[in-house]
Order: structure tokens, then sequence, then C-alpha cells
């Protein structure tokens, strides 16, 4: 164009519009904070689900490890209440050279409580062949019921089972025997045999 209009230098005008980069920063922005949103929304949900079970598989946090009752030897006493000494008939059998062992032993037993059947010596099998204080026999099922309650009153006697019916028990008096246990001892072993076991502790609030 000529005249006033006419365009000098050796620069065009740019036609295109400018971009918009605000925009695009904007919306990086939103998109980086929307997925931090869910990320944190969807750790939320597994923690509540699992209950927090990584740290307390890791020791962290204040909330003390739960206790398997399985692992207690205690829970199977208690579950099986064990029979008390009346309802125990205890053959006493001397199997030392001593005489006059087993009806001592026998009598004393009865005031303790405990029923007694046969009193006398011992068979062959066992005459002068137990060297500790004595020896509790009986069958399968006394093991962890009428043995542990007669083994109150002998302190050291070990402990046998035999494929024998009923529910008698033996106490067949060893070469090391001297005597019971005291009374007073032996009473305060049954308690305890026979106490309730106290329960696991209470997991603190929010545990």
């Amino acid at each position: 164009m000529g005249g006033k209009y006419r365009i000098t230098g050796n620069r065009y005008p740019r036609m295109r519009k400018p971009r918009r980069r605000g925009r695009l920063v904007f919306l990086a922005v939103a998109s980086v904070a929307v997925l931090g949103v869910i990320g944190w929304g969807t750790w939320q949900l597994i923690d509540v689900f699992t209950g927090g079970g990584t740290a307390s598989a890791a020791g962290g946090g204040d909330c003390p490890a739960k206790a398997s009752p399985a692992a207690s030897p205690s829970a199977t006493s208690a579950a099986r209440p064990l029979p008390e000494p009346g309802q125990i008939t205890v053959n006493v059998l001397n199997a030392t050279p001593r005489g006059g062992l087993a009806k001592q032993t026998a009598d004393e037993l009865k005031k303790r409580g405990f029923r007694i059947g046969q009193v006398g010596n011992a068979t062959k099998e066992f005459d002068k062949k137990i060297k500790g204080a004595g020896l509790l026999l009986g069958p399968a099922s006394s093991l962890n019921t009428s043995l542990p309650v007669l083994g109150t009153q002998l302190a050291g006697a070990e402990r046998r089972t035999d494929t024998r019916k009923g529910t008698d028990v033996d106490l067949i008096i060893g070469t090391g025997f001297t005597a019971l246990t005291q009374q007073a001892a032996a009473t305060e072993a049954l308690t305890a045999l026979t106490a309730p076991q106290p329960s696991a502790t209470a997991p603190k609030k929010g545990c």
C-alpha cells in the first residue's frame, strides 16, 4: 500500500492467538491435587479394613499384641476342672524293704480327704525298683486330672500311665521316700493347681 498506510521495516505482525499458559498450569496443578486426594482416600480405606495390621506386625504403635489362648498351658486346666481329693481312689503300695510305710501313708492320705483303695506291697514289677520318692501310676485319663492332684501330696514323685481300666490310681512308695509333703505346703500347692487362671490383659481402647 502506498502513502501513509505503507508498511515499513522487515517484521510482520503475528496473526495467531497468544498461548494460554496460565490455563495449562492450572489444569496440571488440579490434576495432581485430585490424584493426591484419591490416593489418600484409598490408603485410609485399606487401613480401616486391615485394622492397621502393618503397624502391629512391625511391633509399632501403642497397642500390645494379643496373646493366643491356645499358647497358654493353663487354658486346658481351666477348660477341664480337676477332681477333688474325695473323688480320687488311691492304692498305696510299698516298694521298699521298710515295713509299715503303705499303711502309714494311706492313713495320712485319708486324713487329707483322699479315698483309699488297696494297701500293701508293690508287685514284683516295681518292688525295690522305684529309686525316687515314689511313682504315681494310673490310666491315661488320669495324667492331667487325678495324678496332678495326688502329686501335690508327694513332691518329686514320677508320673506314668498304663492300660488299666477304671479310674483308680496307685501311689507306689520308692526307696527315696521319707514322708508325704507337709500338709500346709500340699494344701497350698493344691489351691494353686485348682485356682482359676487370670484372664489375658484387655487391650487399650481403640486397639
